[in-house]
């Protein structure tokens, strides 16, 4: 028996606790073990991330349209782990740029990061200071995009509807600002996620390449110990 993990909480956190269960009850699974651990560029869920973008778009003012600074917002990291060689923020970045493609550049854009916690240095720049930021330069129609988050959370319906949306861009003289639909139940997501199962089982393969690799500089044995579990499987 063949079972297929494609996480779409944390992949790293996913991962370790299926290795961290195995590893406490001292056996090794009956069934064996493969997974679909990254996907920012699969066509299907750039073209989604578009569509959304461009409903959005659409609903500002057309003559302030083509003025529109587009932010996608990512949940931040402490720089602590970026450090260590975590490839995150560039495959944040990769989906970022797959989409302002399809879009054909249609818009100036930024990628930015949200959820900081605590005083330690987070990767920048904040999506709340880069609100401020642009409105101090007369930039004030944002449409902000939350990128790889998979479905509206707390992160989404507080800190970017409420916190910054609303509150902040009180406080800044925001002129609009729009936030555009996060991929939840969109039927083209859907199909992207059956495609992503179909090809990794086409495909034979365990893994990425990638999640064979440890960071240059990781710290954390449970994560090589997790890496070897799903790399050292036999399909």
């Amino acid at each position: 028996m063949q079972v297929l993990s494609g996480p779409l909480y944390i992949a790293g956190s996913s991962l370790n606790a299926i290795y961290r269960y195995y590893n406490e009850v001292g056996k090794k699974p009956r069934m064996k073990w493969s997974t679909i651990d990254r996907w920012p560029t699969h066509p299907l869920l750039i073209q989604c991330f578009a569509d959304h973008i461009q409903k959005e778009l659409d609903r500002f003012p057309l003559e302030k349209r083509s003025e529109v600074v587009i932010l996608f917002s990512a949940h931040s990291l402490p720089m602590s782990v970026v450090n260590r060689g975590d490839p995150y923020p560039q495959e944040v970045g990769a989906t970022v740029h797959r989409v302002m493609e399809k879009l054909a550049y249609s818009n100036p854009y930024r990628l930015v990061w949200q959820s900081k916690v605590g005083p330690i240095p987070w990767l920048g720049p904040q999506t709340d200071e880069t609100i401020k930021g642009l409105c101090e330069r007369g930039r004030k129609n944002i449409l902000l995009v939350p990128i790889a988050f998979t479905s509206d959370h707390i992160e989404t319906l507080y800190e970017l509807d409420i916190e910054y949306s609303q509150v902040l861009a009180s406080e800044c003289g925001v002129e609009n600002i729009r936030r555009a639909e996060s991929l939840n139940g969109n039927p083209l997501f859907s199909k992207a996620l059956a495609d992503l199962v179909h090809s990794h089982i086409q495909s034979n393969e365990l893994c990425s390449k990638q999640l064979t690799l440890s960071c240059p500089l990781c710290v954390n044995p449970v994560c090589r110990e997790t890496k070897s579990f799903f790399a050292s499987q036999q399909l």
